[in-house]
C-alpha cells in the first residue's frame, strides 16, 4: 500500500503486451523496441476501486444494450464543478461526448465557418492544429511568452493578432495549459475573457487537466467567472486524464447559453456523437460520484512526484530548466543549453537514454529543443527514467 493512505500508487504494473499505446506503441512511433516510455498522457496507476466496481457489476450483469444519458450522470458532472472547482453549473446544462478532441472538432464546426480563423497559444496540445486546419478553418497562433519564472499569455499580441486577422472567430483554451504545465490565474483568465469579448472571439475551452492542479495553485473554470460569458463559452471536461480512464473515451461539455447549447448538440448529432457507451457512461458516474478520496492521493503522489523531479533537475542536471509546474502530470524539459535541437535531440533520449519522451516539435515550432515528460507513474520509474536522461547527458 502506499505510505500515503489507503490506494497504491507505488507498485509497478506491467503494461506491456496489454495493447498499451503508451508501452506497446512507443517501438513504432520511436524505432526502437524496449524504450522507458514517458510520453502518452496517461499513468501507469490502476484507477480508483470505485470505478472498477462499478465497472465489474455491469459486466456480471452481463447485458450491454443502449444506455439512456441519464440525469444522474448530469448531476454527477454538475456537483463536481460545485464542489472541487466553485462553479455552479445546472445539470440541464450537460452533455456528453466521446472525448474531447471530438468535441473539440464539433465545436470548431458549430461556432466558425470555413476559412475563418481560430487562435491557438504554443506550444500546445497537437490536436488543437489538426482539429482546426482539418475543418477548413485557419490556425492563428499567439505563443505563450516565456520569462524567468514561468509561461505566461501575451495579451499585448493577442489583440495584434485579433486586429490583424479579421476572419478571427474563435480561440482553443487550453485550461490547465499542456504542455507547459500552467494553471491560469483569475487575472490572466479575466484580461483573456475581456479581449474575447469585447471582439466576439468564442471560447472554446478543453478543461480536461481541470483537476489535477497542485496545493500551490487553483484552477478556475473561465465561463465561471461571469453570466456574462455564456454566450462565448463552451467548456469541456472529462474524467479521462483525472482518473487514468482515457481509453473508456467519457466526456461531457457544459453551456448555459441555450443558443450555444443548440448549436453543439446539433452538430455532435449529425455525427452521432452526442452520447456515451455504456461502460464509458458508468465509469464517468462513478468517478465524479465517489471518485474523490482516490484523486486526493493520487494528487498527493503526483506533487510528491513533481517535488522529487524538480530537485533531481536542480541537483543532477541544472542544465535542463523546468519552470514550476502548477498543474497537469506531463512538464515542459528545456534542453536548449545543450546545444540540442530537432533530431539529434530525439537522438539522444531515444538511442542513449532509451526512454520515450514527446518531442517538443510537436507542439509547435516553439518547442524546439524541448520534450514533455509524464510523471504519472511510480517513482521508482520515475526515478530511473531521470537516471538514464543524467547519464546520457553527461557526454556533454
Amino acid at each position: 500500500m502506499s505510505p500515503m493512505g489507503k490506494y497504491d500508487f507505488d507498485t509497478p504494473i506491467c503494461r506491456r503486451g496489454t495493447n498499451c499505446s503508451k508501452w506497446d506503441g512507443a517501438a513504432r512511433v520511436f524505432g526502437r523496441e524496449g524504450l522507458l516510455p514517458f510520453w502518452v498522457a496517461d499513468m501507469d496507476f490502476r484507477s480508483a476501486p470505485e470505478i472498477i466496481e462499478a465497472l465489474r457489476e455491469k459486466v456480471e450483469f452481463g447485458v450491454f444494450g443502449y444506455p439512456i444519458m441519464t440525469g444522474e450522470a448530469r448531476a454527477a458532472v454538475a456537483g463536481w464543478e460545485r464542489r472541487r472547482h466553485g462553479w455552479d453549473v445546472d445539470a440541464g446544462d450537460v452533455a456528453f461526448v466521446p472525448g474531447v478532441v471530438t468535441g473539440l472538432s464539433a465545436a470548431v464546426r458549430a461556432f466558425t465557418e470555413p476559412g475563418d480563423g481560430v487562435i491557438i497559444q504554443t506550444p500546445v496540445y497537437a490536436p488543437f492544429f489538426r482539429v482546426v486546419s482539418d475543418n477548413g478553418r485557419v490556425v492563428i497562433e499567439n505563443p505563450l511568452m516565456e520569462t524567468e519564472e514561468r509561461f505566461t499569455m501575451d495579451f499585448d499580441n493577442l489583440e495584434r493578432v485579433i486586429e490583424s486577422n479579421k476572419n478571427a472567430r474563435a480561440m482553443i483554451l487550453c485550461s490547465p495549459h499542456n504542455p507547459v504545465a500552467r494553471v491560469w490565474s483569475e487575472e490572466e483568465l479575466s484580461r483573456l475573457s475581456g479581449i474575447c469579448a469585447s471582439r466576439g472571439i468564442m471560447i472554446i475551452d478543453d478543461e480536461i487537466h481541470q483537476d489535477l492542479v497542485y496545493s500551490d495553485a487553483r484552477h478556475i473554470p473561465i465561463a465561471s467567472l461571469s453570466k456574462d460569458l455564456s454566450p462565448l463559452v463552451i467548456t469541456l471536461v472529462a474524467p479521462s486524464k483525472t482518473f487514468n480512464i482515457a481509453g473508456l473515451h467519457a466526456s461531457a461539455w457544459i453551456a448555459s447559453d441555450r443558443a450555444v447549447a443548440a448549436k453543439m448538440r446539433r452538430e455532435l448529432g449529425m455525427i452521432d456523437s452526442d452520447s456515451l457507451n455504456l461502460m464509458s457512461l458508468t465509469a464517468l458516474e462513478a468517478a465524479y460520484s465517489k471518485g474523490e478520496p482516490w484523486l486526493d492521493e493520487a494528487l498527493a503522489y503526483l506533487e510528491a512526484n513533481r517535488d522529487f523531479m524538480e530537485a533531481f533537475l536542480s541537483e543532477k542536471m541544472p542544465r535542463v530548466k523546468m519552470k514550476h509546474p502548477e498543474g497537469t502530470f506531463i512538464f515542459w524539459l528545456d534542453f536548449r543549453e545543450y546545444g540540442l535541437r530537432g533530431d539529434e535531440l530525439q537522438r539522444v533520449l531515444v538511442e542513449d537514454a532509451g526512454v520515450a519522451l514527446n518531442r517538443g516539435t510537436d507542439f509547435g515550432k516553439s518547442g524546439d529543443g524541448f520534450a514533455r515528460l509524464n510523471i504519472g507513474c511510480p517513482r521508482r520509474s520515475l526515478e530511473e527514467g531521470l537516471c538514464k536522461i543524467e547519464r546520457a547527458f553527461a557526454k556533454f
